[in-house]
């Protein structure tokens, strides 16, 4: 993935390589002993699987039989969210906002970390979620992850696209909240907070399945 002020230097680069010069026709290729663009009225055609793929029977599947399946729901918000597909979705992470990019395995810091998902949204000011995404309930090693995140956005994103931080964090229903693990990880949550006073707090979703279809809910917490 590269993000939108990435691709914006890069289609720069093409211009200035090109001098700013349109070029017209059906197609183009890359002269490599020119090193240009050049127009073509040859190319190549996508020729492989073309008809929709409905993420969501494996991944139920998946669930029930308690294999591992975060990929499939990675893949399953990636496909649905912003597309009226799946309004729940829709409410719960965009809060009525357009999405203006959407990414997914975004490599970012040293190590080649990865966020889960991310996406930049149009407002005043235009806010960037990072999403962090686990098919498990969550867990304390969740918020040092989103930790890194955070830090990687402030360093490197935001300078090159003013956004706010609206971190997230997706898992499975907690089953008792009355645990000692729930409570620490709300106090982590907390902790969070007071921390990165220049983004916006932590916002913490739980999915669970219901009627064969996978229900968010944001927490309060």
């Amino acid at each position: 993935m590269i993000t939108i002020y990435e691709s914006e230097r890069l289609l720069n680069l093409i211009r200035e390589k090109n001098n700013r010069q349109t070029i017209s026709g059906s197609g183009y290729k890359f002269n490599l002993s020119t090193q240009e663009i050049e127009p073509s009225d040859t190319f190549l055609s996508y020729t492989g699987r073309k008809e929709p793929l409905n993420i969501l029977p494996r991944l139920l599947s998946k669930y029930r039989d308690r294999k591992a399946f975060e990929t499939h729901l990675q893949a399953y918000i990636v496909q649905n969210v912003g597309r009226n597909t799946d309004t729940n979705l829709d409410e719960s992470l965009l809060q009525g906002l357009p999405i203006e990019w959407l990414g997914n395995e975004v490599s970012c810091g040293v190590g080649i970390q990865r966020i889960d998902i991310m996406l930049s949204l149009v407002g005043d000011p235009r806010i960037v979620v990072p999403i962090e995404l686990k098919a498990v309930e969550a867990s304390q090693v969740n918020i040092i992850q989103i930790q890194r995140y955070i830090d990687w956005l402030q360093q490197y994103y935001v300078p090159n696209r003013i956004s706010e931080i609206q971190p997230v964090l997706i898992t499975k229903k907690f089953r008792n909240r009355k645990s000692k693990d729930y409570v620490n990880l709300i106090e982590d949550f907390h902790k969070f907070n007071y921390k990165n006073k220049t983004c916006h707090p932590l916002r913490y979703l739980e999915y669970e399945v219901i009627n064969n279809s996978l229900q968010f809910n944001q927490i309060s917490y």
